[in-house]
């Protein structure tokens, strides 16, 4: 990868680091056309894509927008829990939801290549306050 490839990774790192809503391949090259008026396309694809394969942003499939990885350990599959009100998005690791569920899959002969698992609903911070009892 050249140097302007890199320096378009650390751009859209930061831009998706800085944020905690995700934003869509267009969106970051609106962003990134400001600085970068040539831009193209396949510049920021060619970026989400390195990135997305050393486990430095995910994809949510569910709004087709990439958000910052929230761990050091990339080796870990997440749980993304979506807020649908305020657009937030937090990473959780449950590795054993992910055992059972590979677990579940084999048994049925399937083998599962990647996990992707995506819950809206409405964040702590949206939803409505806890009741005491």
């Amino acid at each position: 990868m050249g140097k302007r490839g890199k320096q378009m990774q650390r751009e859209i790192l930061t831009i998706l680091r800085d944020s905690k809503s995700p934003y869509s391949a267009y969106t970051l090259l609106e962003r990134l056309q400001e600085i970068y008026p040539k831009i193209a396309p396949p510049t920021v694809y060619r970026a989400l894509a390195a990135l997305g394969e050393r486990g430095q942003i995910h994809r949510l499939e569910s709004l087709n927008a990439f958000v910052a990885c929230q761990s050091e350990a990339h080796h870990q599959t997440s749980v993304l829990s979506i807020c649908e009100d305020c657009g937030v998005v937090e990473e959780n690791f449950e590795p054993d939801i992910f055992s059972r569920l590979s677990a579940a899959l084999r048994k049925s002969g399937f083998s599962a290549q990647r996990h992707i698992i995506e819950v809206n609903g409405i964040c702590a911070s949206c939803g409505p306050s806890q009741a005491k009892v």
